[in-house]
């Protein structure tokens, strides 16, 4: 065993991405900073899409300062990245255009829309995949419906990270915890599901072959090798390359007693399984099956997270009313608790132009009090999402029958002190906090059991612990939150029973 390599692991969010140097000196991993980009979505004319030249771009630079950086060189590359987006290739292997973001507006209404042809239910049964209006299917099937070109053409669909593992090491793959996110995998079979395709009317040829995690697809290409200078035979390795996947495979001691939490601009709230569960009852309560490091299961909640309270600090600052993060979990300590709630994945907290109108407007209409301060705002939005976790963490135990101790936090959101303790307050659960850059870690671990400088996932996590630094939360007693529970489920109720009314204002 080496005593000291470095794995490259490429990092992407949707607002910032990261070529990271993990090394690992046969004990413990040790996170470098290499190079740091914005990333966003970028509107032409109508529609949202990824620039992600300009990402391919800056992967590069990143290569490329580690290079200068370093004397040695890099034992693998991973990438990790969101799920659901894609892109398009044609027969010669060139780029049909600038692929759409997940948020771009096209499949609105889509799944409803569609019913007659294939309902929620069904396509659960075919992936174990939860319909979403983002998801991979039905962007495709918005292509169908409005016979795009690019679809027509298209000679080879990969995600966001398999496109950039492309370019680097010429192989043409899907990753299968990233196929897990597309709402068009069987996971039981453990290949494309043909009934989703068939009844979406999408092309089969254009989805390649799905490797599992901890394949090395190839070696990093000279044309590559030559522009950022590293060496030749650098492998390039598939990595649980969604990036849940990836931090959720960097959390140590997650145990039958655990549920996970992968807190940022989204919220993913599960557990690890080893089949689907395919269920009415994991369908009714809205989860979903993804794919794990281990090629295993995680059965899970997607839901908005701190993206709400993101962009209401975003459009705070474009009014001239900047406030921190920190003097905004200040302000919300000092706001009146359990006053007002909302529903953190209702559809209107998806990309509306004015967040804190947003969060207003829904406590306007379910019969609440209406927050106006920013702490008011911040802490609805906070005892809001803590409460959310609880009603997931009890829908788990009376899903698989298992009892949780334990909520275990990894991410940017772990890192939110406030939340932290509400979270625990909430759950009534003890919270473990960390580590903050879990998905670089779980890209990083992958690696090293890919390349045998570390025996198995297990060994990974057990040096993970020696690693990282974690915080325990332990929940306040005589608080009133077990007591508010019921009046968070019924603001949400109300505000559910009115969106199913039609023709609404």
């Amino acid at each position: 065993m080496s005593a000291s390599v470095s794995f490259l692991a490429v990092d992407l969010g949707a607002s910032s991405g990261r070529v990271m140097d993990c090394r690992w000196d046969g004990n413990r991993f040790s996170l470098h900073e290499v190079h740091r980009f914005p990333n966003a979505g970028v509107r032409f004319g109508s529609h949202l899409h990824w620039d992600v030249l300009r990402i391919w771009t800056e992967i590069q630079n990143g290569l490329l300062k580690f290079k200068s950086l370093e004397n040695g060189n890099a034992a693998g590359i991973g990438i990790d990245a969101w799920g659901v987006d894609f892109c398009l290739l044609d027969d010669r292997d060139h780029l049909l255009g600038n692929p759409y973001h997940y948020r771009d507006t096209r499949t609105n209404g889509l799944p409803e829309a569609m019913r007659s042809r294939i309902n929620g239910y069904e396509l659960f049964q075919a992936t174990g995949a939860q319909t979403m209006e983002i998801n991979t299917a039905f962007q495709l099937a918005s292509m169908v419906a409005e016979r795009d070109c690019q679809l027509e053409i298209a000679h080879t669909l990969l995600m966001i990270p398999d496109l950039f593992q492309f370019l680097l090491s010429g192989e043409k793959m899907v990753e299968y915890t990233e196929a897990t996110t597309t709402q068009l995998y069987n996971l039981r079979g453990g290949c494309w599901s043909r009934e989703a395709l068939g009844k979406l009317d999408l092309p089969a040829h254009i989805f390649p072959g799905v490797a599992m995690p901890g394949m090395t697809l190839g070696i990093l290409r000279a044309t590559v090798q030559s522009d950022v200078g590293l060496a030749s035979g650098v492998p390039c390795i598939a990595v649980a390359s969604h990036d849940t996947a990836s931090a959720v495979a960097a959390i140590p001691e997650l145990d039958q007693h655990s549920v996970f939490l992968s807190s940022g601009t989204w919220s993913l709230m599960g557990i690890s399984v080893d089949e689907p569960n395919l269920s009415e009852d994991a369908f009714r309560g809205g989860f979903t099956n993804e794919g794990s490091a281990e090629g295993g299961v995680l059965l899970l909640k997607n839901m908005t997270g701190l993206w709400i309270l993101q962009e209401c600090v975003r459009f705070w600052g474009s009014a001239g009313k900047q406030i921190s993060w920190t003097e905004l979990q200040e302000a919300a300590s000092r706001a009146m608790p359990f006053r007002s709630f909302i529903d953190p994945s209702a559809g209107e907290f998806r990309s509306p132009l004015d967040m804190p109108a947003a969060v207003k407007n829904y406590c306007a209409r379910s019969g609440q009090p209406v927050p106006e301060t920013q702490g008011e705002i911040a802490r609805c939005v906070f005892e809001s999402l803590s409460f959310a976790y609880r009603e997931i963490t009890e829908d788990l135990e009376r899903i698989t029958d298992r009892r949780f101790t334990t909520v275990r936090v990894v991410g940017g959101g772990s890192l939110n002190c406030f939340l932290c303790q509400m979270t625990a307050d909430a759950c009534g659960r003890t919270v473990i906090a960390g580590p903050v850059e879990a998905s670089t870690l779980g890209n990083a671990m992958v690696q090293a059991v890919a390349t045998n400088h570390l025996r198995s996932l297990a060994d990974g996590r057990v040096a993970l612990k020696k690693s990282v630094q974690y915080q325990a939360y332990q929940p306040a007693s005589g608080e009133g939150w077990q007591e508010t529970s019921q009046k968070y489920k019924s603001a949400v109720a109300r505000g559910r029973e009115w969106e199913r009314i039609p023709d609404r204002a």
